[in-house]
């Protein structure tokens, strides 16, 4: 394709934070940047300048900045950003207190629930007196078992406001998977509901967090915030109150500590499919910068902007989405199944809430075109400006299928980072048009590049995606790594001083990026490497397939793709539809491609965020132990990829 599939007009280009932003550096440092691309390598090759003024920009609220932006510049890890700057994370979260929403929650069931800046700070300012009489200071750990509704917000803005470091899991994960994760940070809070809804089901909550809260020690206070029965009983738990009865009402100030840039803000989770997950530590100051930069510069997100990112407080996105309240725009959260009762559910929510960004997973559109579903015929999304995809690469289809369904002039801006970075390394810009199967960017102050094996940079061909100088959310590093060795390994250890991601990508010549998957997912079929997001691009596009899954197996001292499809219901994988698979694949890439075995499965693993995990599929082909089963959301899937005969020898 030649043409893109959307352009901002010059008058939306003019309109935007970026556009208003590259023109107070073009005043400041006299220069003459005018496009992204200009401004992208200005950011880099004067970083400190940059995100020095980015701060001041993004109106970070700080007791001190300090004039030194980067010490240690030259090494990574080991650089350190603003070393003198001292400020509070939740305080920038908190800075407007007017009687604008800040947060609306909408339920699988239909309730309803809005709060003003002004209502969210009583109520931070409520519980964060409820923390500090419990002895929370500066460092301790407070964990959130929880859906994704407006308490989890408020716990997490009464901790950090005193300095707390902040952790949460979705209540879907098991128990152990709970333990795997919140045992090794030791929380002495722990914040939860009584229960949650998906999919038309009430669960309950508290017979697990009695098992989690009786396993870690270090838990001292259990707050319930009654989510599913109004006077949840409480006795299975020790040392447990609701929340209303939790804090100070008479509270009316929130005690913000003001803290150094680098000190601990989150600690988030690898997804611990091959092992107890990583426990990967981020910084205040870094998160803060860096998801304000995204949101305002590369979202456009604004005071009268309506948010929606579709996702648990077990994912990045949910902590990506929560920094926008320092924008002043209004938060709109979902909690439960985005096909409850009807697939429509989420664009319901759109057009009553007015949304205006739409965050969610490239996993969700495909499966939105499959039930043939288009919002854009049968709901008013006038107000919506941008659509957001991440989780893993969007299909070209999935390109078309929104430009087709659900709106012709919108910024669809599929992005990629993680949970590492806890950002993206590439994402949208409300300045560049939309290329088909592209991410629109890398990200502003981000040096991304792409290398071969040698460290060699490459243009228009597929490697390693690097970041080859320091960024200010790159983590602390990991919880219980005193010398920094699993840190350096997990990171650094493909290229001296060099961040290599793990991720399989290119740079295009329109300067975008495409993610062809994982590096350690990559197949190797004759010594040719594969990303498997170019075979399910292509397996998408056949209609009786719902999803699809390849790895690579041995054989014959080489490496054979094999691919694992789930179809609609009530289809057989017969000969005829093998060939159409294989036909369509060959057909738009090479016949290294084409899978040497197709085999029907009922279901695909996944983790508890929605990523398929084509890693520990492997493991059990290959006969190989899965040792953290407890961070998939379906782990019974498993077993029916172990033993098939189509994989004997």
């Amino acid at each position: 394709m030649d043409q893109p599939l959307w352009t901002p007009s010059p008058a939306r280009v003019r309109s935007t934070r970026l556009w208003d932003f590259m023109q107070v550096l073009n005043h400041r440092h006299d220069i003459h940047l005018n496009d992204y691309d200009s401004l992208w390598r200005w950011s880099n090759q004067h970083s400190e300048s940059f995100w020095s003024d980015l701060w001041d920009y993004a109106d970070i609220k700080a007791a001190f900045k300090g004039k030194q932006v980067l010490a240690d510049a030259h090494r990574m890890p080991g650089a350190r950003w603003f070393p003198d700057a001292r400020l509070n994370f939740a305080q920038n979260l908190l800075r407007y207190r007017d009687d604008r929403p800040a947060i609306v929650f909408n339920g699988e069931d239909g309730r309803r629930v809005e709060l003003s800046h002004a209502e969210l700070y009583a109520e931070v300012a409520r519980v964060s007196a409820g923390l500090k009489a419990l002895g929370i200071q500066p460092g301790d750990v407070v964990a959130g078992y929880m859906p994704n509704i407006a308490e989890t917000i408020i716990a997490m803005l009464a901790t950090t406001a005193l300095g707390g470091i902040w952790t949460s899991c979705s209540p879907d994960f098991g128990i152990n998977g709970v333990i795997d994760r919140f045992g090794q940070v030791k929380p002495r809070v722990l914040f939860t509901t009584d229960g949650y809804l998906y999919n038309g089901k009430t669960l309950d909550s508290l017979d697990k967090v009695a098992s989690i809260t009786a396993a870690i020690e270090s838990i001292e206070q259990t707050v319930v915030v009654p989510f599913v029965n109004t006077a949840p009983d409480l006795s299975p738990l020790t040392n447990a109150s609701v929340i209303s009865d939790f804090g100070d009402a008479q509270a009316q100030e929130v005690e913000f500590v003001a803290l150094p840039f680098d000190h601990p803000l989150y600690v988030m989770y690898s997804s611990g499919t091959t092992g107890v997950p990583k426990c990967i530590v981020h910084s205040a100051g870094g998160t803060l910068i860096q998801h304000l930069k995204e949101l305002i510069l590369h979202t456009d997100i604004g005071r009268d902007d309506r948010f929606f990112y579709y996702t648990t407080c077990g994912w990045m996105m949910w902590n990506w989405m929560v920094s926008g309240l320092a924008t002043g725009c209004t938060l709109v959260l979902f909690d439960g199944s985005p096909f409850a009762p009807r697939p429509e559910v989420l664009w319901d929510m759109a057009e009553r809430e007015k949304i205006t960004v739409f965050g969610t997973s490239a996993k969700y559109l495909a499966a939105l075109e499959k039930a043939g579903v288009k919002p854009g015929k049968s709901h008013d999304l006038s107000p919506l400006k941008a659509l957001l995809s991440t989780g893993s690469p969007l299909s070209h289809e999935s390109f078309d299928y929104v430009y087709r369904d659900i709106k012709a002039d919108l910024q669809l801006s599929s992005i990629s980072g993680g949970t590492d970075i806890i950002s993206c390394f590439a994402l949208g810009s409300p300045v560049l048009p939309v290329w088909r199967g592209e991410l629109q960017c890398p990200g502003l102050g981000m040096a991304v590049d792409i290398f071969d094996d040698n460290g060699q940079s490459l243009r228009q061909a597929k490697g390693e995606l690097v970041c080859t100088q320091p960024f200010p959310s790159m983590p602390i590093g990991f919880w219980n790594d005193p010398d920094g060795q699993r840190f350096h390994d997990a990171y650094f250890d493909s290229f001296d001083n060099i961040w290599a991601h793990g991720d399989y990508g290119e740079i295009t010549a329109h300067g975008g990026v495409i993610i062809h998957g994982r590096s350690d997912a990559v197949l190797n079929p004759g010594g040719v490497r594969i990303g498997t997001a170019e075979i399910y691009r292509q397996v998408e596009k056949v209609d009786a397939v719902v999803e699809s899954l390849c790895i690579g197996q041995p054989w014959q001292d080489d490496v054979r793709v094999v691919l694992f499809v789930r179809l609609r219901e009530g289809l057989l994988l017969d000969d005829e539809l093998r060939q159409q698979i294989r036909t369509t694949i060959r057909a738009n890439t090479t016949p290294r491609h084409v899978p040497a075995v197709i085999i029907q499965v009922a279901d695909i693993p996944r983790t508890i965020s929605g990523k398929i995990v084509e890693l520990a599929v492997r493991k059990v082909v290959l006969g190989e132990a899965v040792k953290n089963k407890d961070a998939l959301a379906n782990p019974e899937a498993l077993e029916l990829y172990r033993d098939l005969p189509e994989l004997q020898a």
